[in-house]
């Protein structure tokens, strides 16, 4: 079985070299399950030691592990359909051609520059997305954006007659028992990141829309534990999730729902990530996974170092995982 120790040493060399001020992080291999800390939880205003349960602001990761969860399930229960045209949902959308299908795999095309968008309150920032323009790369090109994500999370609303993160809370996060998962984390438990306006933030997402969708945002906001988020990765390593792994478009490179898919030479591993310093990978052939919290937007958001590490760790992974 593997031990991944070589994986272990890089991502402890993330914090040595001081490229992340601390990381929380964990495998699991077959019925084994391994957390670790390491390092800081912060270095500004004050240096503080990282304990391991600590709330990170999961940015992205707050897709794959609550909106694309409830479309999924939604589908599954015959409340929607993955060839669903949006208009059917959001009537003000203009393109008849983009289904859901199209959100989830990152391949609608839709993309556009909203003026003065960090200046608009929720409602103002969902219509100019609405109005947002189809581009050539309809179905022909993969391009990972928030704007989809945040749709579905609008239709997810429009099915359940709520806000999407209490949608998420209520039929993802409590059955599956994530109780460390939550959109209004304790202050005192989350990481900080960086300033903004002269203020760290902390227990408040680094990501500028979910700021101003608040509990409309389906594309990040979400905060969690390295446990919680094992918890989640070994569940999503059941046989019952087993579908996710493949290439679901006819594009190369393609997307599953809502997951890169990483070919590994004996099937395809899942990975994801989030902009604050996180990865997700899922080892579906061997039943093996890794999941990576660190800080690396703190205190400064530049930092192009690490995400060239976080492509030598994953590597490392895959082949320790054979």
């Amino acid at each position: 079985m593997a031990n991944f120790e070589e994986t272990k040493a890089q991502i402890i060399d993330l914090v040595n070299k001081q490229i992340v001020p601390g990381a929380s992080f964990g495998f699991i291999n077959g019925p084994q399950m391994n957390n670790y800390s390491y390092g800081s939880k912060s270095w500004l205003p004050t240096i503080t030691a990282l304990k391991g349960d600590e709330l990170h602001d999961l940015a992205s990761l707050t897709k794959v592990m609550g909106t694309v969860p409830l479309i999924l399930k939604l589908i599954d229960e015959k409340k929607l359909n993955l060839h669903d045209p949006i208009k059917k949902y959001l009537p003000t959308f203009s393109d008849e051609r983009i289904e859901i299908f199209h959100l989830i795999t990152h391949t609608s095309g839709i993309h556009g520059y909203i003026p003065n968008r960090d200046a608009l309150n929720s409602e103002q920032l969902i219509q100019a997305l609405l109005k947002l323009p189809v581009t050539d790369n309809f179905n022909k090109k993969v391009v990972y954006t928030d704007t989809g994500l945040i749709f579905l999370g609008l239709i997810i609303e429009k099915i359940y007659q709520m806000p999407v993160q209490s949608a998420i809370q209520k039929y993802i996060l409590e059955p599956e028992g994530l109780r460390d998962t939550t959109f209004e984390p304790d202050v005192s438990r989350c990481v900080p990141t960086y300033v903004v306006e002269g203020q760290m933030l902390q227990g408040v997402p680094n990501d500028p829309k979910a700021r101003q969708l608040g509990k409309h945002c389906g594309s990040a906001g979400m905060f969690s534990t390295i446990g919680d988020v094992m918890k989640f990765a070994a569940d999503m390593l059941k046989p019952d999730k087993e579908f996710l792994y493949h290439n679901f478009t006819d594009l190369n490179p393609g997307r599953s729902l809502g997951w890169d898919v990483k070919p590994d030479g004996a099937g395809s591993v899942l990975f994801h990530t989030g902009y604050t310093g996180h990865f997700i990978a899922l080892d579906y052939q061997r039943h093996n996974a890794m999941v990576v919290l660190t800080n690396r937007v703190h205190p400064r958001p530049n930092n192009q170092l690490f995400l060239e590490r976080r492509d030598t760790i994953l590597n490392s992974f895959l082949n320790e995982s054979k």
